[in-house]
């Protein structure tokens, strides 16, 4: 008979349990969601935190990178509020709707709830899980066996629920504006929701910032169905403080004739993982995929993507770009799945990885997994430093090394940028390319 050996449950497994059976019954909802919290966090105690032995995480070893539990952010009070609600400078002045969320708690008061059109509407996910509605369930896009998705089903306390009425064209971005305040270091689990009806369109943003020193912990998870023939743009920033780990779960589920593009830029975070879950459930269902990712010093994030193709017709178009400075990591794993029935797939996906420093590492790892006979599919992964016969021609025209440096860098990221279709936000993340350039050593 043989015996089943477990490791010994980490201090910050240890923590997470403790802090889930002291705080279940602050957490909003009724005996649905209570009950469902359970079963998410029992499974996740089961697993324990995700470790380079499971294959999903075998470069971002969560057992080892968190080191404690961090105690449930309260609500802020009116001065963290406040505070908060002057921060986003990134992309401050754009007009956007802004709906502010701080130390995981929406604030409806300090957000552009105003002229919601009979097409829009916005709620707390607070307030809704009290009514008991159930909204933790993740969709048939993520897996509800993935260890952060579990723990944020157990702990998510408040978000934002976006509904689209069908055939509503939204002008006006929506912009979730995730601010950490400076204050004890604590932890956030959010979930948000937004459902875009047949035929409407919209833009959604999301940006997440917080203060540097402070290693706060944030997991948030974003579910998105797109309907029928509706177009849905969504562009995630991750601008996080320096000792920040952050932990997203992205679950998009793409209708018939639906088109879902996708735009991540990281430069912020100690620990960053972004996972996305993209599954093409309608007949010609198209979706594209960018990220870009700005690393220096210790940084570590974690771009995991899986795009399933389940109906035929379908497209996607996948590429991941990264800089990576002194010794940060950068990690792409990107999977591409077409399903028996989804016939005439055309998919392809590129991972590339510029390295400025000789303790910078990159893994890349990009997959198929077909079951189709009549696809066209494809991948590929490259990595590799500065090109030294373009920075020496554009030295030999008088420019300086870092100047050379610098015009290289961005034009490797620039065509990642450039698939954003707005020009306010092209400019605001040229910008901050650049002042990720001005703060190398």
């Amino acid at each position: 008979m043989n015996a089943e050996i477990r490791p010994a449950k980490t201090v910050a497994e240890i923590g997470l349990a403790d802090l889930f059976m002291a705080e279940r019954r602050r957490l909003p909802g009724g005996s649905e969601i209570s009950a469902l919290r359970f079963d998410a966090f029992d499974r996740f105690a089961a697993a324990g935190l995700p470790h380079s032995r499971l294959e999903a995480w075998k470069y971002t070893d969560l057992r080892r990178l968190v080191r404690d539990a961090k105690p449930l952010a309260r609500i802020p009070d009116t001065a963290a509020k406040v505070s908060a609600g002057e921060a986003g400078t990134l992309l401050a002045g754009l007009g956007f709707r802004r709906l502010l969320i701080v130390n995981g708690a929406f604030v409806p008061e300090l957000s552009d709830l105003a002229e919601l059109g009979a097409g829009l509407t916005i709620r707390s996910m607070a307030e809704l899980l009290a009514a008991d509605k159930p909204l933790l369930s993740f969709d048939a896009a993520a897996p509800e066996d993935d260890p952060a998705a579990m723990l944020n089903t157990a702990l998510a306390a408040d978000g934002v629920v976006i509904a689209i009425a069908p055939n509503v064209v939204l002008d006006r971005p929506i912009h979730l504006v995730f601010v950490t305040t400076a204050g004890p270091s604590s932890a956030m689990f959010t979930r948000t929701r937004i459902e875009v009806g047949s035929g409407a369109r919209a833009t959604l943003i999301e940006t997440h910032e917080g203060p540097d020193q402070s290693d706060y912990q944030v997991n948030t998870a974003l579910q998105m169905v797109v309907g029928d023939e509706a177009h849905l743009n969504h562009v995630k920033i991750t601008g996080e403080g320096n000792a920040a780990l952050h932990v997203a779960i992205l679950s998009a589920n793409v209708g018939a004739r639906a088109s879902y593009r996708e735009f991540g830029f990281t430069t912020g975070g100690s620990v960053v993982r972004n996972q996305l879950f993209v599954k093409l459930a309608g007949e010609s269902a198209v979706t594209s995929v960018h990220q870009a990712s700005l690393l220096a010093g210790r940084q570590h994030a974690d771009s995991t993507l899986v795009v399933d193709h389940v109906a035929p017709n379908s497209q996607s178009r996948e590429v991941f770009k990264a800089v990576i400075d002194d010794e940060a990591r950068a990690v792409f794993q990107g999977k591409i799945t077409v399903q028996p029935g989804a016939q005439q797939t055309d998919a392809k996906m590129m991972a590339r990885a510029l390295l400025l420093s000789d303790d910078a590492v990159a893994n890349c790892k990009p997959e198929l997994e077909i079951f189709a006979d009549d696809v066209q599919c494809g991948h590929g992964a490259t990595t590799g430093a500065l090109d030294d016969q373009l920075k020496f021609y554009l030295m030999a025209r008088g420019i300086p090394a870092k100047e050379a440096e610098a015009m290289l860098i961005q034009a490797f990221v620039g065509d990642v940028i450039d698939q954003l279709d707005r020009d306010d936000l092209r400019k605001a993340l040229s910008q901050a390319m650049m002042r990720w350039l001005q703060g190398r050593s």
